[in-house]
């Protein structure tokens, strides 16, 4: 006989605890050793939390107590990521403009490229480019 579309696992039914044995601790799910082991983690755990703050504020005091705890291991290893640091805002009023900018190497070629062909147009036009002289030759023998 069919079930529906799909089949049930190989292991069988499922079987569910009730209330009462979880209460005793004797459901599958959890037996009473994972609870006591994990209770002693807890413990351990919350021990060894006071201990770092208690260490921390002894440090701390010396160094700011307005210092803020750093999340993961930025407290450990000092890093130099850009995009940790949050941009500051600058007003309008508080830019600098006496302050030169520098250029990237891509900006200032194409600055050189538009001065190299202002310059040799400006020769052109007065017909020292030894392109034009050679067009005003042929110029004068066709003439």
């Amino acid at each position: 006989m069919g079930r529906g579309k799909f089949k049930g696992k190989p292991t069988g039914c499922r079987q569910f605890s009730t209330l009462e044995q979880m209460m005793a601790g004797n459901s599958a799910s959890r037996p009473r050793t994972f609870k006591k082991e994990e209770a002693e983690l807890e413990e351990e755990e919350r021990s060894e939390e006071k201990l770092e703050e208690e260490s921390e504020d002894e440090a701390g005091a010396g160094a700011g107590a307005g210092a803020e705890k750093q999340k993961g291991t930025l407290g450990i290893i000092q890093v130099d990521n850009p995009n940790l640091a949050k941009p500051e805002n600058v007003k309008a009023r508080d830019i600098d403009m006496e302050k030169t900018i520098e250029l990237s190497r891509r900006e200032r070629e194409e600055i050189e490229r538009q001065k190299a062909c202002e310059r040799y147009m400006r020769l052109q036009e007065q017909g020292k480019t030894e392109q034009i002289r050679k067009v005003l030759e042929r110029l004068a023998l066709i003439r």
